[in-house]
């Protein structure tokens, strides 16, 4: 049984953002990259997977599209205990063209359950898994919060409206997973960091398509308004505020 792990390089959450070229892109000076968070989750649980002998998980490949300033990140994976990773050398300019990059490698090298972020901490798209499911034609499951392997068959944990969900799919299966698939992502050792250097890094050129999208621009949300403080002595004022200019009451 093999698992592939779809990553994005992403800014780290604390970076401060702005923007170039009449706001169409992300200024990247001085941003620090990281591997996505749910993407970095996913990859945890697939080496919990292999770690357990009995589900007979031979390897965990991890595969990014993107140019070769991401590769950092990609060895950042491998550290952490992927057995090896592809990089399919495009600009991922938008969902559509990124799913279907990676379709035409698995396609080509089938895996028997794909894990997908939800979403990646930069865009907040959430479209990737669901479009790489369709183009490979794989039944596929969101919102999962765990997976687990039992008598070689995939059971799926699902969070839905006021519980949980188990579901049982056929493989090769594609599963879009939230936080909770694993509880803390796995940090790399100094072994895992040596070796990584050594693990195989395949760079495949991109196939040939169109993007969908054009960005147009990008634009900053409004800065909240500064805070107002209340004398503690005065709730005539917190009420008049409430009903007056924040209008909840």
């Amino acid at each position: 049984m093999k698992i592939l792990v779809c990553i994005s390089n992403v800014p780290d959450t604390t970076t401060k953002v702005k923007f170039v070229d009449d706001k169409k892109k992300l200024d990247t000076a001085g941003i620090q990259w990281i591997i996505n968070p749910w993407d970095e989750l996913s990859l945890t649980r697939a080496l919990e997977l292999k770690d357990d002998t009995t589900n007979g998980v031979q390897s965990v490949t991890v595969a990014h599209v993107g140019l070769i300033g991401a590769e950092p990140t990609i060895r950042k994976a491998l550290a952490i205990g992927a057995d090896d990773a592809i990089r399919i050398n495009a600009d991922p300019s938008d969902a559509y063209f990124v799913a279907f990059q990676l379709a035409q490698v698995i396609k080509s090298e089938p895996y028997d359950i794909i894990l997908c972020g939800i979403e990646s901490s930069d865009f907040n798209g959430s479209a990737v898994g669901g479009m790489l499911a369709e183009f490979l034609g794989y039944p596929s499951v969101s919102s999962v919060s765990g997976v687990g392997i039992v008598d070689g068959k995939i059971i799926i944990n699902r969070e839905i409206d006021g519980g949980k969900e188990i579901v049982s799919v056929p493989m090769p299966v594609v599963a879009i997973v939230q936080k909770g698939i694993a509880k803390e992502p796995r940090i790399a050792a100094m072994r895992g960091i040596m070796m990584a250097r050594t693990k195989p890094l395949r760079v495949i050129e991109p196939f040939e398509v169109e993007s969908l999208t054009t960005v147009i621009n990008f634009e900053m949300p409004t800065p909240r308004a500064a805070c107002k403080f209340i004398d503690a002595e005065n709730p005539r004022q917190l009420i008049e505020l409430l009903q007056n200019e924040a209008k909840i009451i």
